[in-house]
Order: C-alpha cells, then structure tokens, then sequence
C-alpha cells in the first residue's frame, strides 16, 4: 500500500474545502443560523415539549445542507454511480471523514446526527445489497431525497450486543407476517416513514440463524412509539417503540428470511470505519486547538507549552492518533480488495482505539484550557458527548474486544481452529 494520499484525491479534497467556504459556511453564518452550533445549541436544537427530539428549524438547516451538498455532487459521493453517486471508495471515505472532523463543529459535518456534506448512507447500502428490486424502486431515491427514512430497530430492551438473544418474533399468518416485541434506543424514529426490525423468525435464542428483517411501516397498526430517551447528546431521535400484533405482507421482508444479521453486520460495518476516521479526525482537531491554545496562553510568565506537564499527555494523543491514522487507512483501503468478513477483526480495532482516543483527545483539551474548556464555549464538551456514544454503540467496546479476540484466538474468522 501506497501510504501517500492519491493526487486526485488530494485535489477532491481541495475543491470540497472550496465548496464548504462558498456554499456551507455561508449558509451555517445566515441570519441566526449560528444559534445551532455555539453553547446554546441544545436549547436551539431542542424540542423539549416533543420529546427532547430535533427542532423543525434545526432539520430544514440540515435540509437545505444536504440540497446544496446534493446540487454539487457531494452528498452521494459514496455511493455508486448506478444511484448518482460518485463510486467513492471505503479508503475515500474514510479519508474524507477523517478531513472533515479534523475542521471541527460546524454544518459542514455535524457530530450530533452525522449529517454530513458527503453523506454516510449504510441504509442504501444496505437496500444495494440485499434489497428486491421492488425495495430498492420504493425507498432508494425518496431515501436520497429525505422524502422517505429507515429507522433501525435492532437493540432491545433486555438486549443489545447480545442480539442473537432478541425476543422480538415473527410468525407466518397466511402470506403475512405478525411482529411482537419492544425496541430500544430505535435510531431515526423522530422522522422515519418505516422501521427496519429484526425478528426470531426461527431456531433458539442464542442462535445466529433464524433472524430475520422486516421493512415496516410506523404508521402500521400495532406499531408504537411510546417516548424518546433523552440521552447524553440531545436532542434525540433513539426511541423506545413496541409492536402489538403488526402485520406485515411477505414483501415485507428484507433480505432472506432466517438471514437478517448479515444485514446488522453490513449496517455496522458501513458505519463503524467511518466513525474511527471521523474519531482520528476530531482528536486532530482537539490536539491542534491544545496546541495552538498552549503556545498563546501565558502563566506564571511562561507559556503552558513550555512545561512538560502539557506537552506529554499531548505528545502521547499525538502519537496514538498518527498510529490509527494509518490502521483506519490500511483496513478501508483493504475493505476495497478483501471480503469484510476476513478483516472484520481489523475493523474493530480501528473502531474502539479511535473512538476512545477522542474521548481522551476532549478531556485533554478540556483540562489544557482550563475552566474555559469546561464551559460551553469551547466546542470540546459537545466533541467529547457526542464521540463518548461511540463506545457503547454500533457494538460496544467490550464486543469489539470479543471481535478481536475470537479472531486472534482461532475461534472465529478466517483462521478458525475446528
């Protein structure tokens, strides 16, 4: 591998800065549209009467960024071109997320529901994938237009990483199907038009096969959702919903039946490379915001970047983050050449190590500027929320480490020990 950045990439990743000042930075500064991003975000944000879910004003900004990111070919970029996309590779994305969380808060990329100018669209990967093509006709575009959304429904209440163990069922009723069951923290419930739910259709609790996902409307009988948790990064569209007896048609029925966590693992792994270069990208920015801080502030006649005191927990962050630049690198440019089930294990390295070191990255830079990096003025408390997530979703870290230790141990992955 050519560890040297492509120069037509280099060149892409000019001209996206280009678009962002010209297009996005302009739209994020027009009339009081920086309420959204300085320390009163949550209270502009924030319908606290509905829920603690998003503000209509705060989803037609977003609305409006992902129009012009669309116009000018950004918003699709990883996308095939079959669907106007831009055939952009995972090493692509994973480069370009890392660039655009290394520039810091801002509706260019926003941490909090990573909308982003180049969008992350594991769901239409996923409808690519497994998806009939009556599917892809009915949510593909309206997915891209923000005219339809799939939520997803995967963790329960008495499961999360444990989803083998889900009690959610499934049974035949002529060529129905009758869902019963709960889901928790059901990720996009405050706007979708259709929930992905996973159901035991068959086998025992505990089993892999025997899972299976069903594209259901929320307007269905039956289908509710009871209230939104207000979590740690508000505001919220993770729900707690509950199925009575919904019925679903055989069409319903997304990918193969018995099949359903082949689509789970397709949905985390789109996402969770992606979360690891955006975590390396905005520990770079709380590194450079430290430094740049350290150098400027000057007490007991010094500047702080005079002492070791700061500069070592720095040059330690400097260090991890220059080490998982290249594992994220390396395991995206390898995601493009190699079945993801032979790296799965690589994937969740990047995934866990990124997302504790920005965690790490803001309690650092907190500490660096003082009582100012502890208020809502500095963007490292909002950093450090919204990155803290990332440790216990899309898999835990404690998961990841099982990942990771199946595959070195031989009980699982390519190298298993029969």
């Amino acid at each position: 591998m050519d560890f040297a950045l492509p120069a037509e990439l280099v060149s892409r990743l000019t001209e996206l800065d280009a678009f962002i000042d010209s297009e996005i930075r302009p739209l994020q500064e027009q009339d009081d549209n920086e309420r959204f991003f300085d320390h009163r975000r949550e209270f502009a944000r924030t319908d606290f009467e509905a829920g603690g879910t998003p503000r209509r004003e705060w989803e037609e900004l977003l609305g409006e960024m992902f129009r012009r990111a669309d116009r000018a070919g950004w918003l699709r970029y990883g996308l095939p071109a079959a669907v106007g996309g831009s055939d952009g590779t995972n090493f692509d994305m994973a480069v370009i997320r890392e660039h655009l969380a290394a520039k810091g808060l801002g509706l260019h990329n926003d941490l909090q529901n990573e909308s982003s100018v180049v969008g992350n669209f594991p769901v239409v990967h996923m409808l690519l994938a497994f998806g009939t093509p009556e599917q892809r006709e009915e949510f593909l575009q309206p997915l891209l237009a923000r005219r339809k959304r799939l939520a997803f429904g995967l963790t329960e209440p008495d499961h999360g990483s444990d989803a083998t163990w889900l009690e959610t069922t499934a049974v035949r009723s002529g060529g129905d199907w009758i869902i019963n069951g709960a889901k928790r923290f059901n990720s996009g419930m405050h706007s979708a038009t259709h929930d992905i739910v996973f159901a035991r259709t068959s086998g025992e609790p505990g089993q892999a096969a025997g899972i299976t996902a069903f594209i259901v409307p929320t307007d269905a009988p039956g289908f509710s959702v009871d209230f939104h948790w207000w979590t740690f990064n508000m505001p919220t569209d993770h729900a707690e919903v509950t199925l009575r007896d919904v019925r679903v048609p055989d069409s319903a029925v997304f990918g193969e039946v018995g099949g359903g966590l082949a689509l789970a693992q397709h949905f985390v792994h789109e996402n969770r490379i992606r979360q690891a270069a955006s975590g390396v990208g905005a520990a770079q920015y709380c590194i450079d915001r430290s430094v740049e801080y350290a150098r400027k502030r000057v007490t007991f006649g010094q500047p702080l970047a005079s002492r070791q005191a700061v500069q070592w927990p720095l040059v330690e962050l400097q260090t991890d983050a220059e080490l998982l630049r290249g594992l994220v690198r390396k395991t995206a440019w390898e995601l493009d050449r190699r079945p993801h089930f032979e790296i799965s294990d690589r994937v969740s390295m990047c995934n866990f190590r990124a997302n504790r070191l920005v965690c790490e990255a803001a309690d650092q830079a907190m500490q660096v500027h003082g009582g100012l990096g502890y208020t809502r003025h500095t963007p490292f408390e909002h950093i450090y929320r919204h990155h803290r997530r990332y440790r216990i979703t899309e898999g835990s870290e404690e998961v990841q480490k099982r990942k990771v230790a199946g595959y070195l141990f031989g009980f699982a992955g390519p190298g298993r020990r029969r």
